[in-house]
């Protein structure tokens, strides 16, 4: 099943969703980073919570990045999302060794760590990005999301997010949920969107059965009639490319590039999002100097 992210908005009440069934987009990143079970589920959750919400942006180029630090021994996790949900990121210390809560629950709360912020930057091509910071719950992520909701927008909302890692370190499979209460939400749609999502329980167990991100927010809103908006296929994308690495070589000024030919003779940057490696020879670096 190919991943992809759905919005419904109630027919009947003013709740808004999203859903996310990203497998191979989770998968990609750890092959990337080679990240351990741990750290795999942090990212993959950290993940597909930024894909849901650039995938709200109404601004074709906005973006928006999610920064956690926890001070946990994962150390920080950056992820950043296009408009349309593609997302990319990486966590600072992908080889942590096993953490669980109980045999096969990973204590992704404990790797990340509660002593820190989670902070949301969205750009959406204005002068100055919008910024919100609130202090982590719980470390689980979807915890957090949901408190930075309340806290920074004053959006009551349910967020839930899964990563189920097999037995060969593999992403067997990995999805979430976001609902949101609209104004005029009143105590009775509070109730059942309580009861969905603790009928629902957690998203792992749904997401094994093989459901798609639209039967998910289905059986969570169930309460509801349900109105799909859109549905849309999304990946793990980053868009780094040679011209961009050399934008950012000449930025460091004539000074700096000298002292680099002068001592290295040569660079080589890796890109932190997806590990790709770009190399520049001393003739290279000698035609970026000779350009500024």
């Amino acid at each position: 099943m190919a991943d992809q992210i759905v919005r419904v908005l109630a027919k009947d009440a003013p709740v808004k969703a999203s859903a996310i069934s990203a497998r191979a987009l989770v998968e990609r990143a750890r092959q990337i980073h080679k990240t351990l079970p741990v750290a795999t589920a942090a990212l993959g959750r950290a993940l597909m919570g930024c894909s849901m919400m650039g995938n709200q942006l109404k601004e074709q180029n906005g973006t928006v990045t999610l920064q956690i630090k926890g001070g946990g021994p994962l150390g920080s996790i950056t992820v950043t999302s296009d408009s349309a949900g593609n997302v990319r990121g990486y966590v600072q210390n992908g080889a942590v060794e096993l953490m669980e809560k109980a045999p096969g629950k990973l204590d992704v709360g404990r790797a990340v760590g509660t002593d820190g912020t989670l902070t949301v930057i969205r750009d959406i091509g204005l002068k100055e990005p919008y910024v919100g910071r609130v202090g982590l719950l719980s470390g689980e992520i979807a915890d957090d999301l949901t408190a930075y909701f309340a806290e920074s927008e004053q959006i009551p909302s349910a967020c839930a997010l899964g990563v189920l890692v097999d037995t060969d370190q593999s992403v067997r499979c990995a999805g979430g949920y976001l609902i949101q209460l609209l104004p005029g939400a009143d105590d009775g749609v509070i109730t059942k969107v309580e009861q969905g999502v603790a009928r629902v329980g957690a998203v792992t167990a749904a997401l094994k059965e093989g459901i798609s991100a639209l039967e998910l927010v289905r059986r969570v809103l169930s309460d509801f009639e349900l109105e799909v908006l859109e549905e849309s296929p999304v990946e793990y994308r980053c868009y780094c490319s040679r011209e961009r690495v050399t934008r950012a070589l000449v930025s460091l000024g004539r000074e700096e590039l000298r002292a680099l030919i002068d001592e290295q003779g040569e660079a080589e940057l890796t890109c932190q999002f997806c590990d790709r490696v770009y190399h520049y020879d001393r003739g290279e670096l000698e035609a970026l100097l000779a350009s500024i």
